[in-house]
């Protein structure tokens, strides 16, 4: 039976918005509630959900396109459709051990074989939290290549990463639809696969071991949620919300509305319920939550809005290059911690003649590893121990619910100069690695950087970072605290110098260092001790061992 699916009612005074995107293509089988198009409003972006399962049988619209309420959009043959899955019975008190039991502990890949061949669209998939689009450095394939499952296709440049986007299905290249330069959105059609029929599916733990389904919260338990998933707290209400993990939102169409009518995505929308389930509550209190942080925010001050620059071509010959994604999102970043932070910087040296010898000695114990014995790597370790001593350096500051957040782990950003621009790799457990570890990992994330093969992951979860000038020159400069960090440390290049020693002057390795601080959390006199204790244990590391 074919039905005919209209832009349903998007809220008060909304009748009409412009089709940003399409997700769906003519032929493919779709579940109820997933998203077919990506609506533009003067009140927010939305993606409209399926009412109903089928095969979509013809798309009425196109990118670009201005709809109307009640416009047809996509006419959907619903004979094709699975019969519908009987509702699980609700699990019963004896049944709760046995689906604790069944429960994977990790994700679960398997290929499924279809044995059909068939005209597959590649599209962008999820790229991680906050990540909605990226460049196209480079394609891997051609048309009329072969691929195979996970093969990669095309790497992207995001505002976080360069990441390759792999191959979902085992097949032939038959049309290539972006160039490199191009910039492209999850969800947007990059290529059309002739599929073998072999697929790659993921699974998670609740999918593999318990069918997803509704039921009251006194029937069963709620599952526990992973340690792994990111917390959002509402100082409003004093609920704690299990962020979004799938991407199409486990809501009813009445809440779906009611998330439109305020101006919500109700894919940002956590859910508290069974399975991650979003309720009317939810979404109240989640637009609590981000009206403070807007209000909090706007009190901490914004970055100067741009101004418009006169026409310099007048005065000579000019030339344009556009801003990557990497510049164009420190530039963001910068701006934010500059405007909201407010920086003192401390200044100091640090005698590292005796270490000096020390690092030359050792030097190719990290060598034979591979790596490279560097100051750098000296400091990453010193540092942790000051981040141990000074726990307000390991810590940053939440205004939303005016709390301060010390952390229990010690991970170390390491700013790389790179062709692209600056890029900060984070040496992740510091307390539990040596220095000659540290030299390895260090070369490695470094190599990585420069070769543009930097996760998403490898420059996350920074406490503290340094930057190091000294390989470049210079005698002292203010770096800017990246926040939610608290505190970076800016080294410049070591000299000799004259030291007044018991009543002679010496000749003495001589190494600026520089502190930049958030002065919310950190007063003057214990930025000043915490530097003074980075230069002694550089002079003397025996400190390190005495002290802890």
């Amino acid at each position: 039976m074919s039905v005919e699916i209209k832009l349903p009612d998007l809220g008060d005074n909304i009748d009409s918005g412009t089709v940003v995107s399409i997700f769906v293509s003519e032929g493919d089988t779709i579940e109820q509630e997933q998203g077919l198009i990506e609506l533009e409003t003067d009140k927010a972006v939305i993606e409209v959900p399926s009412p109903s399962a089928g095969t979509v049988k013809k798309i009425r619209i196109k990118s670009g396109d201005e709809i109307k309420v009640g416009q047809v959009i996509i006419e959907l043959d619903e004979t094709g459709v699975a019969p519908a899955k009987t509702a699980p019975e609700p699990i019963t008190e004896p049944d709760k051990k046995k689906v604790e039991e069944t429960k994977p502990q990790a994700v679960e890949e398997k290929t499924i074989q279809s044995g059909k061949p068939s005209m597959a669209d590649f599209k962008i998939p999820n790229m991680g939290d906050n990540v909605d689009s990226g460049t196209v450095t480079s394609i891997l394939v051609n048309v009329g290549d072969t691929v195979e499952i996970e093969q990669g296709l095309v790497e992207l440049e995001t505002d976080k990463a360069v990441i390759e986007v792999p191959s979902d299905v085992k097949g032939v290249i038959k049309e290539i639809i972006v160039k490199d330069g191009d910039t492209v959105s999850v969800g947007q059609k990059i290529m059309v696969i002739e599929s073998t029929g072999e697929t790659q599916a993921t699974a998670s733990p609740a999918e593999v071991a318990v069918p997803a389904q509704d039921v009251d919260q006194s029937e069963t338990e709620k599952p526990a949620k992973p340690i792994t998933q990111e917390l959002v707290h509402d100082p409003i209400s004093a609920k704690v919300f299990e962020s979004p993990s799938k991407k199409i939102a486990p809501a009813s169409p009445s809440v779906r509305r009611f998330a439109r009518e305020i101006g919500l995505d109700i894919h940002e929308v956590p859910g508290t319920g069974p399975g991650g389930r979003i309720s009317v509550e939810d979404v109240k209190s989640f637009s609590k939550l981000r009206h403070s942080q807007k209000n909090i925010g706007q009190a901490a001050g914004a970055p100067v809005q741009a101004i418009a620059l006169p026409d310099f071509s007048k005065y000579g010959t000019i030339e344009k290059e556009g801003l990557n994604k990497l510049r164009q999102t420190s530039a963001k970043n910068l701006s934010y911690a500059w405007s909201s932070i407010p920086h003192v910087t401390q200044f100091d040296k640090a005698d590292i003649t005796n270490l000096e010898k020390l690092r030359k000695a050792n030097g190719k114990k990290a060598e034979t590893r591979g790596g490279k014995l560097t100051m750098t790597a000296i400091l990453v370790k010193v540092i942790e121990a000051a981040l141990r001593k000074f726990p307000s350096f390991n810590a940053s500051i939440d205004m939303a619910n005016n709390e301060i957040i010390y952390k229990k782990y010690f991970n170390i950003g390491i700013a790389v100069d790179t062709p692209r621009g600056l890029l900060v790799p984070v040496i992740k457990d510091v307390q539990s690695k040596n220095i000659i570890d540290i030299a390895v990992e260090m070369t490695e994330i470094s190599q990585k950087a420069r070769d543009k093969k930097l996760g998403i992951d490898d420059m996350q979860g920074g406490n503290f970072t340094i930057s190091n000038l000294g390989g470049i020159g210079g005698t002292g400069f203010t770096p800017i605290v990246n926040s939610p960090e608290v505190a970076i440390l800016g080294v410049s290049r070591a000299e000799m110098q004259p030291k007044y020693i018991d009543g002679t002057f010496e000749p003495r390795l001589m190494m600026p260092l520089v502190l930049s601080y958030d002065h919310r959390i950190i007063d003057g006199a214990a930025a000043a001790r915490f530097l003074r204790w980075v230069c002694e244990v550089l002079e003397e590391p025996f400190n390190v061992l005495l002290e802890g």
